[in-house]
């Protein structure tokens, strides 16, 4: 993961290196720096900072010669149960400073407390729908929650809402391949006031998962049955939620997502059903398998008005960003006709996995659902 480097600026002071450190809030906690000069000791008092007001905290390192050229390191309030978060809840890259910079000028968004990473009273409500939810179109039964807003049932407000594919990976501290922790994302983008999303999530179809979520067309992998499960979604799901749910209908307020298969079938699904849904969550699609789903569904009579947030990262092989490029870049073109806003996210280190997709989440709901515009990184 790409690392911290501190912003610099000028000391008047000869050998010295100055921590200056600015976070919110008031705390009850003294803060620590902690790094590889000094075995990561979260609570080494020699490198206790100074508090001079509230949210604001310096240190001062006299005989910075003397230090390593190169300072790795992060910020502790006195042990690793409480260390410094990004705005999101995701743990915090290390931090750098080389010998030739003399102040580093650091901010903490939030911190971890007594170990968690989000306030556990703005956790979702999780609503199972039905454990055997029925899919006419594919003569199947489904496993189907809600996530509800923590303060659902205190309001009488409507909400968007996000369809999310592999049910089963996203909120199960016990799933096999680790969880995105749904749950406990929704809770940090409550409590920074931007949590006022229903999340659907469908559980997959174990064994017949692949043949799901693949496309009703020309693939690498033949004809998959996804035309019927995204007429499942469409036609079947969102009426029932849509009826039991304070929901926001309209397009504008619905999105579909999911990651490496369910991230192709949601491309699918949002071209497909363009009156649907008006929002994408793309994270790691597997479009080696069907490389021109671009030209074969990118068509339409009328202007689309769809935001797009696609998601990868470079340590998922060879193809995996390059493919998402030639996608954007069809979508760049179709853009010339169709008011299609899309934010572009690589990971120079990401990895294949729901751990990975799990700190992506808040960052992609907070620009689908919460911002105006778009942003290519």
């Amino acid at each position: 993961m790409t690392e911290k480097i501190a912003s610099v600026k000028t000391d008047t002071e000869n050998d010295t290196l100055i921590f200056e450190l600015t976070t919110p809030g008031e705390m009850d906690l003294p803060v620590y720096i902690v790094g590889s000069f000094n075995d990561w000791n979260a609570n080494d008092a020699s490198w206790k900072l100074e508090k001079n007001a509230d949210g604001k905290y310096r240190l001062k390192v006299k005989n910075r010669s003397r230090l390593p050229n190169r300072l790795e390191y992060k910020y502790t309030r006195g042990s690793w149960e409480n260390a410094e978060l990004d705005e999101y809840g995701n743990e915090a890259k290390n931090r750098i400073i080389t010998s030739d910079q003399p102040i580093a000028s650091d901010f903490v968004p939030r911190w971890k407390q007594n170990g968690l990473n989000h306030n556990p009273k703005f956790l979702p409500e999780i609503h199972v729908i039905s454990e055997h939810f029925e899919i006419p179109q594919l003569i199947k039964t489904r496993r189907i929650a809600a996530l509800l807003p923590y303060d659902y049932h205190q309001s009488d407000r409507h909400y968007p809402v996000l369809y999310l594919q592999d049910g089963q990976n996203l909120f199960d501290d016990y799933a096999p391949f680790g969880n995105w922790a749904v749950d406990k994302k929704l809770a940090i983008l409550a409590e920074k006031g931007i949590g006022d999303i229903i999340i659907i999530a469908i559980d997959h179809a174990e064994e017949e998962r692949i043949a799901e979520f693949t496309p009703s067309m020309n693939t690498r992998l033949g004809k998959g049955d996804g035309k019927k499960y995204v007429r499942f979604l469409a036609d079947t799901l969102k009426p029932y939620v849509d009826k039991h749910f304070r929901t926001l209908p309209e397009s504008e307020f619905t999105g579909i997502g999911g990651s490496s298969m369910g991230g192709l079938i949601t491309i699918y699904a949002g071209f497909m059903y363009p009156e649907v849904y008006g929002k994408l969550m793309v994270f790691s699609p597997s479009l080696w398998v069907a490389p021109n789903i671009h030209f074969q569904l990118m068509h339409f009579d009328e202007a689309l008005n769809l935001k797009i947030y696609l998601y990868g990262g470079n340590e998922e092989g060879t193809y995996m960003v390059p493919n998402m490029e030639r996608f954007a870049r069809a979508i760049e073109q179709q853009g010339i006709t169709s008011n299609i806003d899309f934010h572009l996210s690589i990971d120079p280190q990401g990895k294949h996995n729901e751990a990975r997709w799990g700190e992506e989440f808040p960052k992609a709901v907070e620009w689908l659902f919460f911002k105006n515009g778009s942003q290519k990184t």
